[in-house]
């Protein structure tokens, strides 16, 4: 018998939309002198019709981002080449609006964290397409708008979280020993911004809290000393950040959590609120059914539209900076897979029944399993469970070493098959599951 069973899905259900109503006393009133927000259902729409091709895979590199959003700069956005990466690449800083609130925002300082940039993308193309709509104006006239999409285009060709020279470029902000840091500390210095926006993807094992939910989005206005004060730029970023879990909520309901607010001197969210911005991190977790994470690019877009809006209007002074706070944080990481049941046969060592943990290096697609744990693991709790109760589990050539045995950190690859000696095979599992053997 081999089933494979989902324990925690994403369930879509909205009791963050309750408590923001009560927090605000039953609605937000934006005021007799305070336009009216675009809907997040109506940029839900909008999205659709600026969406920008050639972005379907988030593994994208730095020549097809810019292929892709090339055809949308020049007119209502410019661009300028602000600097180039270690490997020399162009690192570009784009500018929209003209208003006396400035923001800089910033996606992809880790090369493998690609959601925001496609959200940028997507922004981009709306400024470009649609200068005179409502809100395009509104934060045109209220704010000057400075995005430096993909920081680190050498993580991006390889995407992979570090630049070229091995440096995770949000640890570089204190010593500022990489180009792709340099720049950005240049750039802010410039501007010397009230806004920031530093935007990432974290892991898609985060659940919210202690609960099976899944984290879709998670919010922080960090702390800019150890701490943790709340002074009055800090206390606009928690504004900001309650805005966005109302713009949001309409796609991804109650998988919203807080990041961790301990403050890092060594990272860029942190000390570009010592340096003055109000600060907001948005990391973009995972959403059922969405490897290419498409629907957390229109989440994004739906959010930081929004909040661009709301600073630009001054309307994010309205938010209550209590309901970002009574978010839940990120809680615990959840193993990808858990196989229970088997018996692990290897050549040459008696078997024995034993449960595997495995891990996948690209989550989102359930592929290249590496295996973090064999043994007893009947407490353990996995995103998915492979029940192969009665059947053996054998060690490919990929994932015995080169002692004949089987440890942690091997590729989860193995036959799975009646008999020992695997005449009687039932499927084999490559770091990742034969889609025939899926039962979702």
């Amino acid at each position: 018998m081999t089933q494979l069973r989902n324990r925690c899905a994403l369930r879509r259900s909205t009791p963050i939309a309750t408590l923001f109503m009560l927090a605000c006393g039953g609605a937000v009133s934006y005021g007799p002198i305070t336009p009216a927000p675009t809907s997040s259902e109506e940029l839900i729409t909008i999205h659709d019709d600026v969406r920008v091709s050639g972005l379907d895979d988030r593994r994208f590199n730095h020549e097809t981002y810019w292929n892709a959003v090339d055809p949308y700069l020049g007119e209502a956005v410019s661009s300028r080449v602000a600097g180039e990466s270690a490997e020399g690449r162009e690192i570009r800083h784009l500018t929209f609006g003209r208003g006396p609130t400035t923001v800089l925002l910033w996606s992809q300082m880790h090369g493998n964290e690609s959601t925001a940039s496609m959200s940028l993308a997507d922004m981009i193309r709306f400024f470009n397409d649609e200068p005179d709509h409502p809100m395009a104006r509104r934060i045109a006239d209220g704010a000057t708008i400075h995005m430096i999409p993909m920081l680190n285009p050498d993580g991006a060709e390889r995407f992979q979280r570090r630049n070229a020279q091995g440096i995770d470029v949000n640890r570089d902000a204190r010593r500022l020993q990489t180009p792709e840091g340099q720049l950005l500390k240049a750039v802010r210095d410039q501007l010397d911004p009230d806004f920031g926006f530093n935007l990432h993807d974290q892991s898609a094992a985060v659940r919210v809290g202690q609960s099976d939910r899944g984290v879709a989005i998670a919010l922080l206005a960090p702390a800019f000393n150890e701490a943790r004060d709340v002074d009055e730029k800090r206390r606009r970023a928690m504004q900001v950040a309650t805005l966005l879990i109302e713009a949001v909520a309409p796609l991804v309901g109650d998988h919203i959590a807080k990041y961790d607010d301990t403050f890092n001197p060594r990272a860029f969210g942190d000390l570009m609120g010592a340096w003055g911005a109000s600060t907001v991190l948005i990391e973009a977790g995972a959403w059922e059914n969405d490897p290419q994470k498409q629907h957390l690019r229109k989440t994004n877009f739906v959010g930081i539209l929004s909040a661009l809006d709301a600073i630009a209007t001054g309307r994010y002074a309205q938010y209550d900076p209590d309901v970002y706070e009574s978010l839940e944080y990120n809680g615990r990481r959840v193993t990808d897979l858990l196989v229970v049941g088997g018996t692990i046969a290897i050549p040459g060592i008696p078997a024995l029944e034993a449960d595997l943990l495995v891990n996948y290096e690209m989550p989102l697609l359930q592929q290249e399993g590496v295996i973090v744990d064999i043994g007893d693991m009947g407490r353990s709790e996995a995103q998915d469970t492979l029940d192969v109760s009665g059947l053996y589990l054998i060690p490919t050539a990929e994932a015995i070493g080169e002692d004949g045995g089987l440890d942690t950190g091997a590729p989860a690859h193995f036959i799975v098959a009646e008999d020992r000696r695997g005449r009687r095979v039932r499927f084999v599992f490559e770091g990742q599951m034969p889609d025939a053997r899926r039962e979702e």
